[in-house]
């Protein structure tokens, strides 16, 4: 997960369209477009996407990029991050714009372009992303939490694994009844994120920032990470996770006063997250040394702030992640759902993975987001999994989406279509607006940059977290393929076959070096 799951509420469930809130998801996609008013202002657009990606993922950004990288490297990281992350925001834009039709986010846009399988991949993918960023979340929660109260310190796993495992069922026996988060929760959850970080970064601003520690050893020659060119590769994925939710303001497209808004907006956002995560990134290094700081416990931001002005510090930081990851954590919950839901409705699940109960909840879906949940759990805390592992394996599934979505516009712009020709008569056979040539050119442009950067996260990626993410893909493929039988389709076409293919030998891999110790979390 990321950011953090709350600061992707708003997006995520716009993104993955409207069977969140009803049970017709499928036909609103008709409707949509002519009940659409266009009363979203850009300042709305904006906090929209600095909400989406500020989140928990801040709070422990300090360590996690020390742990890997220098300030040197770490400024060149953040350069990169930027160039590619803008553009793959705006990838979702002028998909948004390309294809109105399109309601349900990152997932429709794969499976429009590029077929069943792939779009289940990619839907599949960020689902799993979301239920093993929960269980960081968890782990970061209450890790804070032992900081201050002996019981849940991390030597103490025991009493974390039943506190997360009694919260995750009382959180889904409450979204059972269809109990949705109160706007008074957003209002406060953001606030507590926000007051802290900006708190951290003024007082380590005046008081606490040494321009002689940011500078000693800046492209980490005597630190063990490597070359600055392996350093800037391992803060990758680090980077990515405080961006997920940067594409939220292309999900709310037909609803801006003005289309030139979501562009402004998405800008302005931007940059106004990236000031945020750089800030907070580099005024760290000018407190403690890199090794200090990769030495820290997971809310680094906390100690950070505790060494510059002393114990009132950390406990300003740790309330403020404590509110905004339990308030994540109750709306993530709600929103791991809906993926599953959305693929039950257009016929790639089980059609009753889809039900809605009397209380208008997708209890099915809950009950096994739920339950994976709870094996996540069960997996990572007997086997000691750090949060840092969880945030990479997490993000590996969330790039699926963002490389698939990327190729969908490399193919749009190239070919004026799709890998897949959609059955007329479906919702996916729908044309867009028309677009210039020179327009077109610089969505090929945008295209091409984003799925460059997302294909080099890929290969920046530790090649363990890959081959396990293909391992949790492989159980979903049995209920898709039992899907389609039952439907009397066609199992996979050829370029399906062969990304089957390469998901089951990478599968294969993990789980032989699973079971030989030679391959661990």
């Amino acid at each position: 997960m990321h950011s953090e799951p709350h600061a992707r509420t708003s997006n995520t469930a716009t993104s993955r369209g409207a069977a969140a809130t009803s049970p017709t998801g499928a036909d609103s996609q008709h409707s949509g477009e002519g009940k659409s008013k266009h009363t979203v202002t850009m300042w709305s657009l904006v906090a929209l996407i600095i909400g989406s990606c500020v989140g928990a993922g801040i709070f422990s950004l300090p360590q996690n990029i020390a742990s890997v990288a220098a300030p040197g490297a770490m400024l060149i990281g953040w350069a990169i991050a930027g160039v590619g992350m803008l553009s793959v925001a705006f990838v979702f834009q002028i998909l948004a714009h390309r294809k109105p039709h399109l309601d349900s986010g990152v997932y429709s846009y794969v499976r429009a372009g590029l077929g069943d399988f792939i779009g289940f991949a990619s839907g599949w993918g960020y689902w799993l992303g979301s239920v093993i960023a929960q269980v960081g979340y968890a782990t970061l929660f209450f890790n804070t939490i032992g900081h201050y109260i002996p019981l849940f310190h991390e030597s103490n796993r025991w009493a974390s694994f039943l506190s997360v495992s009694v919260m995750t069922w009382v959180i889904f026996a409450l979204l059972s009844r269809g109990v949705k988060q109160a706007a008074i929760m957003n209002t406060v959850v953001t606030v507590a994120k926000l007051v802290p970080i900006l708190a951290f970064i003024v007082l380590l601003l005046f008081f606490g920032f040494s321009w002689d520690t940011f500078t000693l050893d800046f492209w980490g020659h005597d630190s063990s990470e490597g070359s600055v060119f392996e350093q800037v590769q391992g803060i990758m994925l680090f980077t990515v996770w405080v961006f997920i939710g940067v594409e939220g303001a292309s999900v709310y497209s037909k609803q801006a006063r003005q289309r030139t808004d979501v562009g402004r907006a998405t800008v302005l956002g931007f940059v106004s997250v990236l000031v945020l995560l750089v800030s907070v990134a580099t005024l760290s290094f000018g407190v403690l040394s890199q090794e200090e700081l990769a030495a820290l416990p997971d809310n680094s931001m906390a100690a950070v702030l505790e060494a510059a002005i002393g114990p009132v510090g950390g406990l300003l930081i740790s309330i403020g992640l404590c509110i905004s990851v339990l308030g994540a954590y109750v709306s993530w919950q709600m929103l791991c759902a809906e993926p599953l839901t959305m693929m039950a409705i257009d016929g790639l699940l089980p059609k009753r993975t889809g039900s809605i109960n009397a209380a208008g909840a997708p209890w099915m879906a809950q009950l096994i987001s739920t339950s994976v949940i709870q094996f996540a759990v069960i997996v990572f805390f007997l086997n000691e999994t750090a949060y840092i592992s969880m945030v990479q394996l997490a993000t590996v599934m969330y790039l699926l989406p963002y490389i698939f979505s990327s190729l969908y516009l490399l193919l749009l712009a190239l070919r004026g279509k799709g890998i897949t020709h959609p059955h007329a008569g479906t919702r996916f056979d729908l044309s867009g607006p028309e677009i210039s040539r020179r327009e077109n050119r610089k969505h090929l442009f945008i295209g091409a940059v984003a799925f460059i950067y997302s294909m080099w996260l890929i290969y920046a990626a530790d090649p363990v977290y890959i081959l396990f993410g293909a391992l949790a893909v492989v159980p979903g493929i049995v209920p898709y393929v039992l899907t389609r039988i039952s439907r009397r389709e066609k199992l996979f076409n050829g370029f399906e076959w062969s990304i089957v293919v390469l998901v089951f030998v990478a599968a294969i891999i993990a789980a032989v070096g699973l079971a030989n110790g030679s391959l661990q979390l």
